[in-house]
């Protein structure tokens, strides 16, 4: 989850600064690990149980650190139900079930510079739905990005893409990505609330829009084995609790606009646990990667500038 909070009232020290961008990188290199955790997952369980099991295990940590730290107002928040309907089905539901639906047919390397294109395609819609101001730097920026993805889908032959299409499991993370962008924009859009009890509530939201799929599937498909159950236990903490907590933190101290440069790292990060791993990859998949990454600095570009104590920003997150 990468919440979106307010800009701190006054400058940051230099040594909040930098504890700010590790907490970003730690962040950064947890949710990498969902995408290399997760694809070993789903080898032995199924998306919905997946996203059943991950969410039911880190709804009770969300709700009792939002209770301590935010001590919410539950009568304001249970207002704004419609809100959270909508970004519970966007993010937790459609973001991860299409993306654990997405490593089943394809490698998590892949999975994650279609991710990359994310950040760019969700500063387009914002441009069309919320009239933000969309510069010529930014539309060459999605371009360049959009070129980069294009080159990982089609694997370097831009023309297969015309003859063979695409495969399901880069299809399946097109719809991810397009899941997210819904999910930010409406969240732009809606009340301001805080962000670890949202974060909860749409998780409790997922849990109960699940139960019944899955009972009438017979059931969650638990762990199978002793490392089965440590990769959900894994996907339920590091990128599901901590990551978000240490996005919130850090966001105390950067604008949020600076902060989601730092979401390529997860391509980054996923790339050298590929290799690490020694699991196989193309020339095509690193030039692919390099153009979008890119792509997305260049359309952020303008992110990399001070903003003044007065920019706001809203108060959502994003679910990886």
């Amino acid at each position: 989850m990468r919440p979106l909070a307010t800009a701190p009232a006054t400058a940051p020290t230099r040594r909040a600064v930098w504890t700010a961008v590790a907490a970003l990188v730690g962040a950064t290199l947890f949710w990498a690990g969902n995408y290399i955790v997760g694809q070993r997952a789903v080898e032995t369980i199924d998306p919905v149980s997946l996203v059943l099991l991950r969410w039911a295990l880190a709804l009770v940590p969300l709700a009792v650190i939002a209770q301590l730290v935010e001590r919410p107002r539950w009568r304001e928040v249970a207002r704004a139900w419609p809100w959270l309907l909508a970004l519970s089905a966007f993010g937790i539901l459609g973001y991860n079930l299409f993306l654990y639906a997405a490593l089943e047919h394809t490698d998590a390397f892949s999975a994650s510079l279609v991710n990359a294109f994310n950040p760019a395609l969700i500063t387009l819609a914002a441009a069309v739905f919320l009239r933000e101001r969309l510069t010529p730097l930014a539309v060459g920026g999605v371009l360049i990005a959009l070129a980069g993805v294009l080159v990982v889908l089609g694997d370097g032959d831009l023309g297969s893409l015309f003859t063979g299409g695409f495969g399901v499991g880069e299809l399946l993370m097109v719809g991810a990505i397009g899941a997210w962008t819904a999910y930010t924009v409406a969240g732009r859009r809606g009340p301001r609330l805080p962000p670890v009890t949202s974060t909860a509530v749409q998780a409790a939201v997922a849990v109960v829009v699940l139960v019944p799929f899955s009972l009438a599937a017979g059931g969650p498909a638990l762990p199978a084995s002793g490392a089965a159950l440590g990769s959900l236990l894994f996907i339920a903490v590091f990128p599901s609790v901590l990551s978000y907590l240490l996005w919130n933190h850090a966001l105390t101290a950067i604008p949020p606009g600076r902060a989601g440069v730092f979401l390529n790292l997860i391509t980054v990060f996923t790339a050298v646990f590929t290799i690490l791993a020694g699991q196989p990859w193309t020339a095509a998949q690193v030039a692919g990667g390099a153009i979008v990454i890119g792509g997305v600095v260049l359309t952020n570009a303008g992110a990399f500038r001070r903003a003044t104590p007065e920019r706001r920003a809203s108060a959502t997150g994003r679910t990886t």
